[in-house]
């Protein structure tokens, strides 16, 4: 093919050209599985759990406190409340939550075992263990991988949480410190920034709190004597629900949220969690917009490629003109140069992209949490790559529009 040849003669401007574009679609390919990636870890940032129950506020507010440990409960669950509805006949099992603690700018959650049994992330990922196990021991921690990473703690150390939140607190539970005995794997939620306890010892470190602070002198519980003490909590931020059939999810959310004994709140994550990203989605439209701006610079650089040889090639165009070459052969041929690099540029970046992806996809889960399937091509990415090609044809329309106004005589002509 004519087109071939001319762009194997300019082998290196060709080069340079097929490269930005590859490097282009690569980026633009890359953010479109990352945005993928990173809105399917948004929605599985919790996984399995068919109900999330809190005191009724809003749902958003429900689910930014109960999952992803910001914000607060404008009240709590009663424990009463609480054990009627996890005995109820259709719940399979429920992960109560208490919350309002700290250690060191990180989130303190009291739970039970069965948190780390039946709470599910990333479709079907369980919560794993790197290193120790699960409460065995009254005053027994369990912290995630960036707790872990940033605050340099290993198994056996002390930790000692603090009343409230904030980075920041002046009264500590130090009178009853924690040992660590389990350091989770990254997950890429929440958890990983969370210090887990048992809802046991929530209560055991506040027996002899009231109103934000510590009883003084006679007053005081020590850590040994609260064991021997009621722990049962009298209430709690929220809790998980499953249920034994899924069909039975709304029924029990109405009857939760038509609950007489005090007003609660019943949330199905899905649902609350699509709204939620509707709201923060922004920053994922915008980083694409910055992909595809960098594609059209990709295309641009082609087009001014093309019409820069155009002058170089005055004389090519002219004996092709001689030996019987119509306006629309050289025409033909500039739109097959056009179409030749984009499409080279295309199928190169696709390769780049999926070679990146395979590469930084054992990082991007033991660093990040991010757990990326890079898959194989999307209709939607088909799509998005054909308009590329496309685009491509179109931009070198410009410089083949401009040989076809050339005339045999213009080409032969000697400028001064």
């Amino acid at each position: 093919m004519l087109a071939l040849r001319s762009l194997r003669n300019r082998r290196t401007t060709a080069l340079l050209t097929l490269s930005a574009i590859a490097i282009s679609v690569a980026l633009l390919l890359g953010v479109q599985k990352m945005r993928t990636a990173a809105r399917d870890g948004f929605a599985n940032t919790v996984s399995g759990v068919d109900l999330i129950v809190g005191a009724r506020s809003g749902q958003l507010n429900l689910l930014l406190y109960s999952v992803f440990r910001v914000g607060d409960a404008t009240a709590n669950v009663s424990w009463s409340s609480y054990q009627k509805i996890a005995n109820h006949p259709d719940v399979a099992w429920t992960i109560p939550i208490s919350l309002g603690d700290s250690h060191r700018g990180f989130r303190v959650m009291g739970t039970t075992n069965d948190y780390f049994e039946h709470y599910r992330f990333a479709g079907d990922r369980s919560i794993r263990f790197g290193a120790g196990q699960r409460f065995a021991d009254l005053y027994d921690a369990v912290i995630g991988a960036d707790v872990a990473r940033q605050l340099g703690y290993k198994l056996g150390d002390k930790v000692v949480i603090a009343h409230g939140l904030g980075n920041v607190s002046f009264a500590h539970h130090d009178d009853k410190p924690f040992r660590i005995a389990g350091i989770l794997e990254r997950t890429g939620t929440p958890v990983d920034r969370t210090v887990h306890v048992s809802l046991e010892a929530i209560t055991a470190i506040h027996l002899d709190w009231g109103s934000g602070m510590q009883a003084q002198g006679d007053g005081r519980i020590s850590a040994e004597q609260a064991r021997a003490q009621n722990l049962t909590p009298e209430s709690i931020t929220a809790f998980m629900v499953g249920m034994r059939m899924k069909v039975m999810t709304f029924t029990m959310q109405r009857a939760i949220n038509e609950y007489r004994l005090e007003p609660l709140l019943a949330i199905i994550p899905g649902v609350a969690l699509t709204q939620l990203w509707n709201l923060v989605g922004i920053a994922d439209t915008a980083l694409m917009i910055v992909a595809a701006f960098v594609v059209l610079a990709g295309l641009l650089g082609m087009l001014t490629a093309i019409l820069t040889s155009l002058n170089e090639r005055r004389r090519e165009m002219a004996i092709l003109r001689s030996v019987g070459a119509q306006p629309r052969h050289v025409f033909s041929m500039l739109i097959a140069e056009a179409g030749l690099l984009a499409t080279g540029g295309v199928l190169a970046g696709v390769a780049l992209c999926y070679g990146l992806l395979y590469a930084a996809k054992p990082l991007l889960e033991s660093r990040f949490g991010i757990f990326l399937d890079p898959g194989g091509l999307t209709g939607y990415d088909v799509a998005l790559l054909a308009s590329i090609v496309f685009a491509g044809l179109l931009m070198g329309a410009v410089p083949a529009w401009r040989a076809y106004r050339n005339t045999l005589s213009d080409g032969l002509t000697i400028r001064v």
